[in-house]
């Protein structure tokens, strides 16, 4: 019996888990991007904007 399955499931294994743990990050950074608290008036418009295609005018 070999080591080949046992090697290819732990490679895929990994895979998943790197996968995994890159979205979570990524998710974590677009929550810290879409506060709209912590930016400027300006700014927070122009993340709305981007967001929802609405102009807002005020």
């Amino acid at each position: 019996m070999t080591a080949i399955p046992l090697i290819i499931a732990f490679v895929l294994g990994a895979a998943v888990v790197v996968g995994y743990v890159l979205v979570l990050v990524g998710m974590r950074q677009e929550d810290r991007r879409m506060r709209l608290g912590d930016l400027p008036p300006s700014k927070a418009a122009g993340l709305a904007r981007r967001v929802t295609g609405c102009h807002v005018r005020g």
